[in-house]
């Protein structure tokens, strides 16, 4: 039994020992955690595919936020190389299961307490792994997904009930105490919140970091390539995760990109699988070219020069940009 080093032993060393496709039974499984397994496993130099079945859907739902990553995984980040389905009817699946395969057939099987998640394999929670017999996992996996609809099916949304976060509790904790705006959308309400500059601290727009971080054609970067920059009152904060957790971010036109903190400190947000997104999401919302330099005027011109970040939970923020 594993209750340590999960991760390693359970989702990356299967992969340096040959095997090329991981189907995972679930009971809660998110976005942020497949992004952040898949992208550390391809750079490691091994090809895989992940095939996740999310199991508490029928009695739980699923955030919007997880479903818009989900679908973004199957058909932009890791298109041909991961899977994603939802149990559609009671009874709920509570397992957790991850059975490799290599050409196909089982070689390593595992089930224990942890949901694929990263607070299950990354934080500080106690979890326990066994290993079991892949054949038999494999059978459970194959004979569930009978049950299941992909995520990126027409009829998705009337199979499963998606819901805005769970940001229930907490917002009729704030409508009893009148603690939110009438001019915020209803599903961040009352949400912890954040606004950051795009400009630097001297008021100006840097030619060559924050949103112009790739016009250095020097350095042969791609000219989109941008980042945003968090000041020390903010990256010195739990606000955002730490620098290895990959977390969602929504946006308030309905994008969604996979990010993360780097740079010394943790002090810039970035978009780990491609860090020109960050950059032509926002040329795009300034109605620029795609790759020219943004300036001030460009802020100006649209009417806004900052961002405000709301916390939904550790993993999901909402990304609001409208003017």
């Amino acid at each position: 039994m594993f209750s340590t080093d999960l991760y390693d032993s359970v989702l990356l060393a299967p992969a340096t020992q040959g095997a090329d496709h991981l189907h995972v039974i679930s009971g809660y499984a998110t976005a942020a955690m497949a992004f952040r397994h898949i992208r550390h496993v391809n750079k490691q130099g091994h090809d895989i595919k992940v095939d996740l079945i999310v199991g508490m859907c029928p009695n739980d739902g699923l955030s919007i936020s997880n479903h818009n990553g989900f679908k973004k995984l199957v058909e932009d980040d890791f298109a041909g190389k991961f899977e994603c389905s939802y149990v559609m009817a009671s009874p709920a699946i509570h397992s957790k299961v991850y059975v490799w395969t290599k050409d196909n057939k089982p070689v390593f099987g595992f089930a224990g307490s942890a949901n694929y998640t990263q607070n299950a394999f990354f934080s500080k929670q106690r979890e326990a792994v066994a290993s079991c017999d892949p054949n038999i996992a494999y059978d459970y996996f194959q004979n569930l997904l009978s049950d299941t609809i992909c995520c990126t099916h027409n009829n998705v949304e009337n199979s499963i009930q998606l819901y805005n976060e769970n940001y229930s509790k907490k917002k009729l904790q704030l409508v009893e105490q009148g603690a939110f705006e009438e001019t915020t959308p209803d599903h961040i309400k009352g949400l912890p919140k954040i606004t950051i500059s795009l400009l630097a601290n001297n008021g100006t727009l840097p030619p060559r970091s924050g949103l112009n971080w790739g016009q250095r054609p020097e350095q042969h970067r791609a000219p989109n390539q941008a980042y945003i920059r968090l000041p020390s009152t903010v990256y010195r904060t739990d606000f955002f995760p730490e620098k290895t957790i990959q977390f969602t971010v929504l946006t308030d036109d309905g994008e969604t990109i996979m990010c993360t903190r780097a740079q010394e400190n943790g002090k810039a947000i970035h978009s780990p699988h491609n860090n020109s997104l960050i950059g032509k999401y926002f040329r795009n919302r300034l109605g620029l070219t795609s790759g020219v330099l943004v300036t001030k005027n460009d802020l100006t011109s649209y009417g806004r020069s900052d961002i405000t970040f709301y916390k939904i939970d550790d993993e999901t923020y909402y990304m609001d940009f409208s003017v």
